[in-house]
């Protein structure tokens, strides 16, 4: 089956969600306006005509911008999620078809609310389209220099990973960049350290091999989850412990794993379309390789040398 939903942004920012109504599947839950195909419709065709019945607008469709597509199954029901964002449209959005709708910065809205295969859409929504990470052979009085660095050019999303030092010092680290992450509303992720990131406050994100070992998300939905990823079993892992975003590597060889076998643009693109959360390239890539990967259904770019500045 497949659905499509419709990502509302006002001139301020906010977006649009709606609650399903009493004796419906998922009643309670909000959701992104749409619903599904109708047999030979477009996407955008569907998209045109739901936000019509449900809210009660006209769109335009050629303002429509793709934002995430998500695979994913309820179940046994299997269907394809295609959200796309809509910025422009015509007369005022009513509750015609849900119990209710709502407006909200995409920062204040609570994932645990949503409908499952809506909280990848909100996750896409609010993440950047750059992920540093930090040099596993710097000081550490070099990363906290690098990371407030990245903070003041307009990074928002970091990752400290420090491989040759103890837990201790990375979250002494942490500590020192912290309240200026918090300050500007950027995320920093601990590499591999849940127990850290608890404590502190952070993000965390979590190595291949914890991926096997976990049973559920190790921290709550206000709190950023990454995951390393190598293979479509690894994403699905992710995806099932509500991970917020992978990372998908490598895609180009790189001096930090000369011995790995890069996945290549199509490769990574197959893997990227199948996922059910937004997925970074990552692997010899930097800022300049944006472009490339959005057209291989990327979320954006994650690397370490290639942000080096």
């Amino acid at each position: 089956m497949q659905v499509v939903a419709g990502v509302l942004v006002d001139a301020n920012g906010r977006i649009l969600i709606a609650q399903r109504p009493p004796g419906k599947h998922l009643a309670g839950a909000w959701e992104f306006p749409g619903g599904k195909l109708e047999a030979g419709e477009s996407a955008v065709a569907a998209l045109e005509r739901e936000l019509d019945e449900e809210l009660g607008i006209a769109v335009d469709p050629a303002s429509f911008e793709s934002c995430i597509r998500v695979p994913w199954a309820y179940g046994e029901r299997s269907m394809l999620l295609e959200a796309m964002l809509v910025r422009r449209w015509t007369g005022t959005p009513r509750a015609l078809d849900a119990a209710a709708i709502a407006w909200h910065a995409p920062r204040d809205i609570d994932p645990s609310i949503l409908a499952p295969a809506d909280r990848p859409v909100l996750a896409a929504i609010r993440l950047p389209a750059h992920y540093p990470i930090t040099a596993p052979d710097a000081s550490p009085d070099v990363v906290i220099a690098g990371l407030l660095a990245a903070l003041a050019r307009g990074e928002r999303l970091l990752q400290l990973r420090l491989p040759g030092y103890s837990t201790d010092v990375a979250r002494d680290v942490a500590k020192a960049v912290l309240p200026e992450a918090r300050r500007v509303g950027a995320h920093l992720l601990l590499n591999g350290d849940i127990e850290g990131a608890s404590i502190l406050g952070t993000g965390v994100h979590l190595r291949a091999q914890q991926l096997g070992e976990l049973k559920e998300r190790p921290l709550p939905w206000t709190s950023m989850v990454g995951a390393s990823c190598h293979d479509a079993a690894q994403l699905a892992r992710a995806s099932a412990l509500g991970c917020d975003f992978a990372t998908l590597s490598p895609v180009q060889a790189t001096a930090s794993h000369p011995g790995a076998e890069p996945l290549g643009w199509p490769r990574f693109a197959r893997l990227a379309e199948t996922a059910s959360l937004p997925v970074y390239a990552l692997g010899g890539l930097g800022p300049d390789d944006l472009g490339e990967a959005r057209m291989h259904a990327a979320q954006g770019v994650a690397g370490i040398r290639g942000f080096a500045r």
